[in-house]
Formats: C-alpha cells, sequence, structure tokens
C-alpha cells in the first residue's frame, strides 16, 4: 500500500475549502467526476478515467471514492484511506448497452442518503458525457442536480508548500526534457526519435526524483506547421531553414510545470529575429505585471502592449493555472491570461505564460511557467536560457 502524496492537514484543508465552495451554492453534495479533482481531494491515482468513476464529497462526512470495482484495488493504494471511502460497480455496467453505470452511482446516493437535494455536477468536462448526465436525471428524480463545474477547480488555484514542493521538482524534470531536445535537434534526425528521447528523459526524472507521464505529449511541429500550436510529431527529418518549437512539461506525482522553446537550424530571417525580441521583451513586461493584487488582464495587456509596439498582433489567451492533472490537458480551466479577464491575482497562483506567436507559414514559442509571489513580480519555475536557440548557423 502506497503513502499518500500529501500529509492528513493537506487533506484536510483541500476539502474544507471544497465544502466551503459547496457551501456558498447551497450544495449538500458534489459529484466529482475530473480526475484532476479526485486526486486533490482524495489522493486516488490511477489510469481508469476511461471508464466512470467520481468522488461523492457530502457537504458532511467522509468522502467516497466510487468507480469500476477492478479499480477499486488502486483506490485502496493511493487514497488518502483514513477518511475516504471506497465503492466500486460490477463489470457488467461497462460499455454496456442494457445498463449505465450512473445507475449504480443513483444507488450509492441513495445508500449514503443523499438521494435528494441540490447536488453539484461536473457537467462541462472530458470525463462526463451527455449520457451520463441523461441517466443520472432519469434516476435521481428526489434531487436537484446543478451545473459544480469549476467549483473543486478554482479551490486548487492557491498552491500550498506542498503542492509547490512537487511543482519545483518537476521544473528541474522540465528543464532536463527541455535540453534533451536542444541538444538533439539538427538537420537529418527523425522527429520521432526526438520525441523518444525526451519522453525518456522526462520518465527517469532527475535524481531520486522520477518522472510521471504529462497530460499532453510532445508538441514539435517544424517550419510551416509550427504556425498550428497542437501539432505532435512524424517520421519526418529535422530540416535545415526550419524552426521547431518543443513545449513540453517535466511531471512530478501529476504535478506539472510546462516549458517551451524554439530552435531554428540555420540562419533566422530578420522576421524570427523581430519576433523574439517582441516576444522577450513582452514576456519580460508580464512577468512583472503578474503580481499579487494586479488582475489576470494586466500579464497580457503588458504582453500585448510590447507586441503591438512590434507591430505584432496576437488575439489568443496568453497563459492558464497549472498544477495536478491527467490527459488530455495540464491546464486548470479556470483563469485565463488575457485582457477580459479581471481575476485577482494571489500569492502561490501557478500559470503557464505561454505567449507563443504562430504567424501564416512558421511559428515561434518560448514559454515559462510562473509562481505569483507575496511581493514582487513573478517567479519563474525554470531556469533556462530564454531565447531563439540557434543551430548550424554560418
Amino acid at each position: 500500500m502506497q503513502i499518500p502524496p500529501f500529509s492528513s492537514a493537506e487533506y484536510d484543508r483541500r476539502l474544507a475549502a471544497a465544502r466551503a465552495a459547496m457551501h456558498e451554492r447551497d450544495l449538500e453534495a458534489m459529484i466529482v467526476t475530473d480526475p484532476s479533482n479526485q486526486a486533490w481531494l482524495t489522493g486516488y491515482d490511477g489510469w481508469s478515467f476511461y471508464v466512470h468513476q467520481a468522488v461523492i464529497l457530502p457537504a458532511e462526512g467522509q468522502p467516497v471514492w466510487w468507480g469500476r470495482m477492478q479499480d477499486t484495488g488502486g483506490a485502496r493504494r493511493t487514497v488518502d484511506i483514513e477518511r475516504t471511502g471506497i465503492v466500486g460497480y460490477a463489470d457488467h455496467y461497462v460499455q454496456s448497452t442494457e445498463r449505465h453505470p450512473m445507475q449504480h452511482l443513483s444507488g450509492t446516493l441513495a445508500d449514503l442518503g443523499l438521494g435528494g437535494g441540490r447536488i453539484g455536477v461536473e457537467m462541462d468536462n472530458y470525463y462526463f458525457s451527455a449520457k451520463a448526465q441523461q441517466v443520472l436525471f432519469e434516476t435521481l428524480p428526489a434531487a436537484t442536480l446543478v451545473d459544480g463545474t469549476g467549483l473543486v477547480n478554482w479551490c486548487r488555484a492557491v498552491k500550498s508548500d506542498e503542492e509547490l514542493d512537487f511543482m519545483r521538482r518537476a521544473a528541474r524534470i522540465a528543464e532536463r526534457v527541455c535540453q534533451v531536445a536542444i541538444d538533439m535537434a539538427a538537420p537529418g534526425i527523425a522527429k520521432n526519435e526526438v520525441a523518444a528521447e525526451v519522453t525518456r528523459a522526462g520518465l527517469l526524472g532527475v535524481g531520486e526524483d522520477w518522472g510521471d507521464y504529462p497530460a499532453i505529449v510532445p508538441l514539435m511541429p517544424s517550419g510551416s506547421d509550427a504556425a498550428a500550436p497542437h501539432l505532435t510529431w512524424n517520421g519526418d527529418p529535422m530540416r535545415e531553414g526550419e524552426a521547431t518549437f518543443f513545449e513540453l512539461a517535466g511531471c512530478y506525482r501529476r504535478y506539472h510545470v510546462p516549458i517551451a522553446r524554439t530552435v531554428f537550424l540555420g540562419d533566422p530571417p530578420d522576421h524570427f529575429r523581430r519576433a523574439e525580441e517582441a516576444l522577450l521583451a513582452g514576456m519580460e513586461a508580464g512577468i512583472d505585471a503578474a503580481r499579487a493584487g494586479n488582475r489576470a488582464y494586466d500579464v497580457a495587456n503588458a504582453l500585448g502592449a510590447e507586441l503591438e509596439r512590434a507591430g505584432i498582433e496576437r488575439a489568443a489567451r496568453c497563459g492558464y493555472p497549472i498544477g495536478l492533472s491527467y490527459p488530455p490537458d495540464w491546464g486548470e480551466r479556470t483563469i485565463s491570461l488575457r485582457p477580459e479577464d479581471e481575476t485577482v491575482l494571489e500569492a502561490g497562483m501557478t500559470f503557464h505564460f505561454m505567449p507563443g506567436l504562430w504567424v501564416e507559414d512558421w511559428g515561434l514559442e518560448i514559454t515559462e511557467s510562473i509562481l505569483i509571489r507575496e511581493d514582487g513580480p513573478a517567479e519563474t519555475f525554470c531556469s533556462m536560457p530564454r531565447q531563439l536557440f540557434v543551430k548550424g548557423s554560418a
């Protein structure tokens, strides 16, 4: 049996925060289907999120991890067992056309005395389907199901010291995987070879800090493909005269620190150098604006002012909160660093500040994961040169 990754006091803090948020919405229970939120509340960690599972969080009493029966063994080995109950459903519910796991969940809620009242559900969630919602509504007629999307996510916005320790370990892994990508980049090397070594380095970790699998695979498009931010890799060789950006992350016990750097093979054209200069100036301004008491839009506007000064238009958001996550995304899906987000920044918040430029036929990414501090500008988690890396130029 594994020891839960955090102290009992840390889990007490998290449950209290989630229940305070539930109290504000007058909820008697929450059905938490996001695996990141399940892990945050209970410690549960397993590759079982492809089937229906949840944490039932009542306003009072013991939270319950609920999932497939064969995954209850994993729950017993990973959850904070002193305060978390475990309930499993039979395998005949899995991918059945005759019954649905939400029927079992409704019965479990009734057994816990939670078959009525106001129950929050994470309705806008990668892991909660339209069918699941339909069955819940049909089988909990006495309950009022309300949208609880983001309730737990917002509780996670300010990181504890224990969480920040994990993120600093992840940052050392991020530095390693980024350096591997930069070192390997060369004309003629197959991109899948680079992806393989980056993945290997990430899993090996640094020292005694082993690497976990990141929520997103290596993103590493080249040349004109780099105008599209979310392409992965293929077996093509890297080519002279092209840039490749590497958007990667170090991951330690599910905590992520992303980083991106761009490598140009050969002599970069003038527009690349001008873009690099503007982007770096914007990053400096954004990091300086990322202070406790400022707002999310201050970071975006500081970046935008520098880019606008250089004649570069960039409409996309430039950052999002990070921390504990599972596939398919390492973002926490709450705050956005963009001009219309008025969220007040607080010490302990962590973001991937990622002002990537994706133009018609090229792309440039230089990013930092940052921590909002009590005083002064944000701290960057990684210590990597912030620049366009040029290799093989004359």
